[in-house]
């Protein structure tokens, strides 16, 4: 009996031991959160916040130790609360992302427990966790804890699945905003010097979706009137910081209807109490906190005057973070594998309802844009799926890329289209019903689609595209009279991609007949039985590449300004990716851009313009080539430009349309910059002297980074240096940043040798020094220099532009221009890490090596092309 007990009591430590190895993701299910009190004192002025946390939790089997989250928190008292008593705690942070430990001193059994926190803790300087900006001399405090930054602000179980109620109180300065996710109780209360407000408990929560904003903040207030789906008005304010107090009325005016636009599509009351719309200065786009978005105040403060892409990016915007108060706040991720589907849902509603909001400006094509922008990413070999098992914090924030939103956003928008608005629909209100104030898998979505689609075959197509990354190319062929599409994976010159077959939604038109199936074999006959023009991505809604005969793609490209923008959108990609894939010829772009600079789409008129310079940027446009490739900018967007009129002074256009003025900008960089006018660089080079010597009248600001680059690419370093100096000395107002913005884009390799081997004057920052080199980086007669300078300083870049979180710059993708495999090596070997999540490397290295191999095979062809031009 004695060995027996010895033998048993040996195996309890292991088994405890199994159970206490360190996550890496997921926390183990020892403990469910019940419910969260947070009292925080946060003064902005102060580096460092207080904090009082108080947590009732399940303990679910008998433990002494458990994990949970908590990262750089000074903690100064822990205790539990256990049977009514109190039992200290020690706590310990255990990984750099947070992950940390409580001891019991003792086994505690199963049940209700209470664990209490005293704190502190310092506010960060960017988007990232609690932080605070200084802003015209006040300071503000905002927070933004996706993906898993709240463990900066608070001890807690830092996961999507634990939705709970949070109890908020928040401690500042008399006179200052205080707001949180659900409105304040009562008035607020006097401590010390201080004052207390209150908020009532929220409606279950994640951790990532709490919110708490402090600080001489301006307001404006309304309400949303009642719906058919909300019998009350819902209280409605937009908060920024004192420079924005007479920007909010837009806001104020447009988010209202954007609420009950989602609210009829969801077939539910806006689920929170209340809404508060935040501006923040440092946001770099925008965050759904429940019933408390935070905006970037580029995005939120807008008027009706500005450019119709500032009012694009609001509407979309908007509706976007609105939309999940549904799709994320109400029903809530069950894990980060099925973050994919919270934003790529919203994505697509955020334009389909900003199409809603304001047809007028055409907010809807922007998302199949971005659909075909996300391909150049999933085409490479080095890649992702949308939906991807996570099981390390290491890996979370990578989920936030053009992938899960571009490519994400595209299918969910393929297969609504396919299924039809209204069954899609349907599905969608089933799944929100199913997991209200709850959480849900990418399964249990589908099972959602499945019950309202009576269709599994679009199931199979859907996950087709979310579980394997990729993307189709479809090639259509004719013979003897049947049209034929077969499919594989698209893949870049010099590339072997594997084989790989899709489910696509397949819709062709011609004329006005339009025929759509699902392309579930490696090539099947496809009903094309209209006349006209072939068609093979109607509307553009089709997450795919095609390819054509050549005599196809004539009649296409000849069609081009006929095209609705979709569609034409879709042509553009396809034949620009043939081009790169090593399909189609030079002639064939070249074509495509005379021709699509017809269309009445503005957007369309200059697509290829941007697709042009990327020829010259990746090297391609030899000596031999420049006249002709510099006479086509002009031939094709001279005319344009003579159209609307250019004068360089300021004022010059000031009763000019925001949208005139947005494309005006846009032309005279094709012709001057790109095209090299003669006539109109000299003008910009008149005006940019006549600046510099005093008159402030002579060039408008908008064009003084433009008009002081050609001036600097034509004179070299002596008007460099001249520059430099009077940018230096300060007595020009709005000099310095645009001084250094043309250096940088000049385009002038021996601006660029004196710039990274002599320039070195005391008065210009670090900071200012690296974002110029990241500019030089963009020209192909500049990167090879900036390059090195860029390697050798990139640990001082990452800390200057980086914020953390999802928000944080992709720094790989600083050398993204980059076209030589020598500079693939050097990037490669800088920016591998160990352990740490190297995709955005993998990626930036293979862009890298395919510009190469194109560039080497392809340069002699594309400049013998346009020579002969």
């Amino acid at each position: 009996m004695r060995a027996l007990a010895f033998a048993f009591a040996l195996t309890l430590p292991a088994i405890a031991n199994a159970q206490d190895a360190q996550p890496t993701g997921k926390l183990p299910d020892t403990v469910t959160p019940l419910a969260y009190r947070l009292d925080l004192t946060i003064v902005p002025e102060k580096p460092r916040f207080t904090g009082h946390t108080e947590i009732d939790v399940q303990l679910n089997k008998a433990a002494q130790t458990v994990w949970m989250h908590g990262r750089n928190l000074n903690v100064t008292r822990a205790v539990a609360i256990v049977g009514g008593k109190e039992v200290p705690l020690t706590f310990a942070q255990k990984s750099p992302y947070g992950l940390a430990q409580i001891d019991f001193g003792k086994t505690v059994q199963p049940g209700k427990v209470t664990l209490k926190f005293e704190y502190d803790a310092a506010f960060g300087g960017g988007a990232s966790g609690p932080y605070r900006i200084n802003v015209a001399g006040d300071w503000y405090s905002w927070t933004q804890f996706e993906s898993i930054d709240a463990r900066a602000a608070f001890p807690g179980f830092d996961e999507p699945g634990f939705k709970t109620p949070f109890t908020v109180s928040l401690t500042t300065k008399p006179g200052f905003v205080a707001l949180s996710n659900a409105p304040e109780t009562g008035k607020a209360v006097k401590v010390g010097e201080l004052v207390k407000h209150r908020f009532i408990a929220t409606k279950p929560l994640p951790t990532y979706l709490v919110a708490f904003v402090v600080g001489p903040f301006e307001s404006l207030a309304g309400k949303v009137p009642a719906t058919a789906q909300r019998k009350a008005p819902l209280p409605l304010r937009i908060v920024g910081t004192k420079p924005y107090k007479d920007e909010m009325q837009f806001a104020l005016d447009n988010s209202g209807p954007i609420v009950a636009l989602l609210e009829k599509y969801f077939g539910q009351p806006f689920p929170f109490p209340k809404l508060d719309q935040i501006g923040s200065p440092v946001m770099p786009g925008a965050m759904e906190n429940a019933g408390a978005d935070i905006y970037g105040d580029g995005i939120l403060f807008v008027d009706e005057s500005d450019a119709t892409s500032r009012k694009q990016t609001f509407g979309m915007v908007v509706a976007h973070e609105l939309s999940h108060q549904w799709f994320g706040d109400l029903v809530t991720p069950a894990w980060w594998d099925d973050i994919w589907l919270n934003e790529s849902f919203a994505n697509w509603m955020g334009y389909r309802i900003g199409n809603e909001w304001r047809p007028d400006l055409d907010i809807g094509v922007d998302a199949i844009s971005e659909g075909f922008e996300a391909m150049d990413l999933d085409s490479l070999i080095a890649g992702r799926p949308i939906h991807q098992k996570i099981t390390n914090d290491a890996d979370i924030d990578a989920a936030f890329d053009q992938i899960t939103y571009g490519k994400g956003g595209q299918v969910v928008g393929m297969i609504a289209a396919y299924m039809g608005d209204e069954k899609f629909r349907e599905g969608v209100r089933l799944h929100m019903k199913r997991h209200e104030y709850g959480n849900a898998s990418t399964d249990q979505f589908f099972g959602s689609l499945a019950d309202a689609a009576h269709d599994p075959r679009v199931l199979a197509s859907l996950r087709s595209f979310v579980d394997q990354q990729g993307v189709p190319v479809v090639t259509f062929h004719r013979q003897n009279g049947i049209l034929t599409a077969s499919q594989q994976r698209f893949a870049y010159f010099g590339t072997n991609a594997p084989a790989q077959q899709w489910i696509v939604p397949l819709c062709v038109r011609q004329g006005d007949a339009k025929n759509c199936m699902l392309l579930d074999k490696p090539s099947a006959p496809v009903i094309s039985n209209g006349t006209g023009t072939l068609v093979p991505n109607a509307s553009g809604w089709g997450y795919y590449r095609f390819d054509l005969d050549p005599a196809d793609w004539d009649a296409l490209i000849a069609a081009a300004p006929t095209l609705p923008t979709g569609e034409a959108l879709a042509v553009d990609d396809s034949l620009w990716a043939s081009f790169y894939a090593g399909k189609a010829n030079t002639a064939q772009i070249v074509a495509l851009a005379r021709s699509m600079a017809k269309h009445p789409k503005t957007k369309m008129q200059l697509d290829n313009g941007d697709r042009l310079v990327g020829l010259r940027q990746r090297g391609l446009i030899g000596a031999a080539a420049l006249p002709a490739y510099r006479k086509l900018f002009v031939d094709i967007y001279g005319p344009m430009l003579d159209k609307i009129g250019f004068d360089p002074k300021a004022g010059a256009h000031e009763n000019d349309n925001a949208d005139t003025a947005e494309l005006r900008e846009q032309l005279v960089g094709f012709v001057a910059d790109n095209g090299h006018d003669a006539a109109l660089r000299a003008k910009l080079s008149v005006a940019a002297d006549a600046w510099l010597a005093g008159d402030t009248k002579a060039l408008d600001g908008d064009f003084a980074p433009l008009a002081l680059a050609v001036t600097v690419e034509d004179r070299g370093v002596p008007f460099a240096k001249t520059l430099a100096e009077a940018a230096l000395a300060g007595k020009t107002p709005g000099l310095r940043q645009a001084a250094f913005r043309a250096i940088a884009s000049s385009g002038n390799a021996d601006v660029a040798k004196w710039y990274f081997t002599e320039f070195n004057d005391p008065r210009y920052t670090p900071r200012e020094r690296l974002f110029a080199a990241s500019t030089f980086l963009k020209h192909a007669d500049t990167r090879d220099a900036a390059l090195e300078y860029m390697i050798a300083h990139f640990d001082e870049f990452s800390k200057v532009t980086g914020g953390g979180g999802i928000f944080s710059g992709n720094s790989a993708q600083t050398f993204k221009t980059q076209c030589s495999l020598a500079a693939a090596d050097m990037v490669d070997a800088k920016l591998r890490t160990e352990g740490g999540n190297n995709l955005p490397i993998d990626r930036a290295v293979e862009g890298i090596r395919n510009c190469a191999r194109f560039k080497d095979a392809k340069a002699g062809e594309v400049t013998a092309a346009f020579a002969g031009m």
